[in-house]
């Protein structure tokens, strides 16, 4: 079985060999793995199961002063693309000839976040409950682009899954009602998991914080997978009881606690534990809650990277 496999298997709720894993890095997270292991590639040590790549994309052009205020804009939220396709179809064809990886395309703030992106968070809470109508209309011209740009990069064949995403949850609960978001969020989310299904895809979706009151409407729109899975928002137990036979989880691993407090064997204690309540008849891919930090000792980043290399 090679690692696109392993994955794939994890998805298809398969008890694998070894877990597959993923593990991520903010740019000061990196650098204190680069401490320890001195001129090694980090990308190369870490070795992960899964290759994360960009596509073409787009974002908010030139908006102006008045889509930060209270009130709702007048003017036209303009847009702009980002990104070179033919880069794009040699570098996914250059890593499948050249990997037995699983190939995830990277979009993170696709929807819901793009929609405050343009007007802050606040504002467009606000928005939501107030104006709805406005709301609608911001959230539908997003889908709308998201779909163009989907569907220019998922006829590449390389393409194992997409990855989507929107922070619905903060620590304690939704940030928004579960019926404004059966309202406003699901219809446009749907729309691009059935695109992303149609080429054979598979859905992959990040949302931070406690987002437990939707999972299982994103069950029954078809997500695939979803990430990060706080522990400290979440219970991993319940998660797994409930939900783990129909959705298969991408993190779980603390990086509030255990991480950057825990000792290394706690660190790999720990891995362990999540690892082995997670993976029982598939559905998990290992990794941390987030991505790791710069707090996160360097002897402990190493833990985690010998533990996730395991067998099961």
């Amino acid at each position: 079985m090679n690692r696109r496999e392993l994955v794939k298997s994890a998805i298809a709720h398969k008890e694998t060999e070894r877990t597959p894993y993923c593990i991520s890095f903010t740019p000061d997270g990196e650098e204190r793995l680069q401490e320890l292991i001195g001129s090694r590639s980090a990308k190369d040590f870490v070795d992960n199961d899964i290759v994360q790549v960009n596509a073409p994309w787009w974002g908010w052009h030139e908006l102006g002063p008045e889509w930060q205020q209270m009130d709702p804009p007048s003017s036209t939220a303009t847009v702009a693309g980002r990104g070179n396709y033919k880069e794009f179809f040699e570098t996914v064809k250059m890593l499948r000839d050249n990997t037995d990886k699983y190939i995830l395309v990277m979009i993170y703030g696709s929807h819901f976040e793009k929609a405050y992106f343009s007007r802050g968070i606040e504002n467009f809470l606000a928005d939501m409950a107030a104006e709805p109508k406005f709301a609608r209309g911001l959230l539908n011209k997003i889908i709308d682009k998201n779909m163009v740009m989907l569907e220019n990069f998922l006829c590449a064949r390389e393409i194992d899954g997409v990855l989507l995403g929107s922070d619905w949850g903060s620590q304690q609960d939704l940030i928004m009602s579960p019926d404004t978001w059966q309202e406003m969020i699901r219809p446009g989310e749907q729309s691009e998991y059935d695109l992303i299904h149609s080429y054979e895809k598979d859905v992959w979706v990040h949302s931070c914080g406690n987002v437990e009151k939707v999972i299982p409407s994103l069950i029954e729109m078809g997500l695939d997978v979803l990430n990060p899975v706080q522990p400290e928002a979440m219970d991993l137990a319940t998660l797994k009881r409930e939900y783990g036979d129909k959705l298969t989880f991408w993190g779980g691993i603390s990086t509030q606690q255990a991480l950057p407090f825990g000792t290394p064997e706690e660190v790999k204690q720990e891995t362990r534990r999540v690892r082995d309540l997670m993976s029982k008849g598939g559905g998990y891919i290992l990794a941390p809650a987030q991505e790791i930090q710069g707090d996160v000792p360097a002897k402990n980043i190493l833990a985690l990277i010998e533990t996730a290399k395991e067998m099961s």
